[in-house]
This record gives C-alpha cells, structure tokens and sequence, in this order.
C-alpha cells in the first residue's frame, strides 16, 4: 500500500488531467468575444458616439495583437507563469470595467478605459498561448484534433459566460463584468496545479482515438445544451438552475479519462523513466536537423517557411472581419428593435464552435 501511494501517476494520466483543465481554460478564456454583452452600457455611462465606442472595441482588440509577447515568453518562462500572468492581466482589466459600470467609481476617462480594455483583450492571449503549446507538445501525434476541441471552446466560452449570465443575473451586464474578471483568476489558478509538459510515452493509440471520441461527444453536448437553453423563451428561475447545474456537470465529466488512464496505468514509475529516456534521446534527435512541418520552430524559422506567410495572410484578412460583427452585435440588434440581443452573440459562438472542432479534426484526418 505504501509503495503504491509513494509511485507517481503515468505520464498519460498526467498529460490528459493536463488536457481537460486547458479545457477548463479555454472555456473562460473567449471574454474577448463578449464586447456587445456590456458596450450598451459602457456607452451610456460615459457618454460616448458610436465611433467613440468602436474605438473602444478596437483598443480591446489591439490587445490581443500584442499576443507576440505571449509567445516569445513561451519559450522561456513556464506554462504556470503565462497562466498567473493572464489571470491578473485579466483581473485588472475586467474588473476596472465592472467598477465603472458598476458605478462603484465615477466613468475614468477614455483613454485610460482604452487601456483598460486593451489589457482585458491582451490577458487571454496568456492563457491561450500557454495553454495550446503545452497540449500540443503533450499530444504531438493528435495536434489538429487537440487544436479544434480547445480552440473549440473559446468559442463556445462565449455562450457559456452568456447564458450563465442570463440564467443567474438577467444579462445584467455589471454582473457580467464581474464573470468575466473573477472566474477566469480562479480557473487559471486552479489549472496552475495540474497543466505542465509531460515528458513523451508510449501511449495506445487506440485509446487514445476513444479519449478523443469521448471528448468531443461531451464538447457536442456542451454545444446543444447551450443552443436548448437559447431556444427556450424566457425560462424561469428553476429551469435556469437546472441549466447550470447540467452544464457545470458537462464540464466536470471529462475527468473520468484522466482517471481511467489512471487506473490503466497506475504504479507507472518505470513508464515515467522510460518516457523521460525517450525525451531526452528524441531531443539529442531533433538537434542533428532543421526542423520540419510539425515539430517546434523558432520565430526566425517559422517566418522563412511559405506555410507561416500563408497563415498570417489568411488571419490578416479573415480573422477581423468576424471580430467586427462580434463587437457591434449589441448596436446591430438594437437597430433591429431587439431588446434583448444575447442570444445572438450566444448562437454565433455556439455555431462558430461546431466549424472550429470540425476543421480541427477534418485537418488531423487529411495530415493523416
């Protein structure tokens, strides 16, 4: 019984704990996406035009353009310390919004709430950055399918924020801000425990493919869930309730992988010296060479590759466009005559979610 207690948990339990607290993460870490949820009333309080306000949402975006640092830090700090460092980013920057549309402080002025929102856009790019690299390098031989689940969530992390709100507070956009300072700080936290690099082991690829199977079932139901409690025309208190009480358990439940891996696996002290072994000579490997598609890059070595330009074009042009529907979905509803336009933030997230996990394992399929 001792020795049992005294042997340390396989690297594959580790690294799939690892993997459901990112999804944890990424599951709070869309707050970027939530700009239209409290614009209204940011415009209100401080009396701002339209443009003054797009101007707003362009400083919350520029935040996450300085998500470079993110990833030159990545390389030298830890997977805990990008993780700290969003938290509080995020910490500051939400919660010196929810003071002001609080009204527990009198309106700061414009420049200094621009950088207020630059920082709340910037922390997410922490937690994300250390998030994926660490789950990439942990599931080198399933990276696409490990890309579209987390970066799955971010989307739905949107909807989830949102009908919580609305299930808890009435989308009372104050106690929104509070969310979205708080809980992020706390999930990060939390996974600061249990997410770090796990050195490589020979794990059953079968059993794998069934992890993932079970994940991405629970990643769908989280989905519909979301898009049920959309469809219902103002549900009560005890509906509301019961729809936390299910999500919350949704996201709770892939932790039985880790623990069945554990149980696999358990008294793995010889798989741990046998996977830091490999590591090590796999590592004395890759030195012999340049890398290739697949396997880690410097910065300087990504940007001689075509693949890297073809990236960054596709971004430079696709990604703001979306972005731009996000942040002024409140104005574009409320110029509809829509009082209430959280459900159309909450369905393009969900929406967005289901082409994210898709292009994520459609792409791991064709590699294949």
């Amino acid at each position: 019984m001792n020795s049992f207690r005294r042997s340390p948990p396989s690297p594959s339990a580790l690294k799939w704990l690892g993997l459901v607290t990112a999804i944890w993460v990424q599951s709070i870490s869309g707050n970027n996406y939530t700009f239209s949820n409290y614009s209204a009333a940011l415009k209100s309080l401080m009396n701002l035009s339209q443009l003054q306000l797009n101007n707003l949402s362009v400083a919350k975006d520029l935040g996450k353009a300085f998500g470079l640092l993110a990833g030159l830090a990545s390389d030298r700090l830890s997977t805990s310390l990008l993780l700290l460092i969003g938290s509080i980013e995020g910490l500051i920057g939400y919660g010196a919004q929810w003071l002001v549309v609080s009204q527990k402080i009198k309106p700061l002025p414009y420049w200094q709430m621009c950088i207020f929102l630059c920082m709340g856009g910037n922390s997410t790019t922490w937690m994300n950055t250390g998030v994926l690299v660490t789950c990439l390098r942990n599931f080198r031989k399933n990276r696409g399918t490990v890309s579209g689940i987390l970066k799955g969530y971010i989307a739905l992390s949107t909807a989830i924020f949102t009908d919580f709100c609305s299930a808890l507070f009435s989308d009372n956009p104050s106690s929104f801000l509070a969310l979205l300072s708080l809980v992020p700080f706390a999930v990060c936290l939390a996974a600061i425990l249990f997410l770090r690099e796990v050195p490589r082991s020979a794990d059953d690829e079968t059993e794998e493919f069934k992890y993932f199977w079970v994940l991405n079932a629970v990643s769908v139901a989280v989905a519909v869930t979301l898009l049920v409690f959309d469809s219902i025309p103002n549900p009560n208190s005890f509906l509301s309730r019961i729809f936390c009480i299910v999500l919350l358990s949704l996201l709770v439940s892939p932790l039985v992988i880790p623990l069945h891996s554990f149980l696999k696996n358990k008294g793995g002290s010889g798989e741990v010296a046998e996977a830091l072994l490999a590591g090590e000579s796999g590592a004395d490997n890759a030195v012999e060479g340049k890398p290739v598609i697949g396997e880690d890059h410097t910065i300087v070595e990504a940007m001689k590759t075509f693949e890297f330009w073809i990236m960054f074009v596709s971004f430079l042009c696709g990604v703001g466009t979306g972005l731009a529907v996000m942040n002024n979905m409140g104005q574009i509803g409320l110029a509809l005559g829509y009082d209430d336009v959280s459900i159309f933030i909450s369905l393009m997230s969900i929406w967005g979610f289901f082409g994210r996990i898709l292009s994520g394992s459609a792409s791991e399929h064709f590699i294949k």
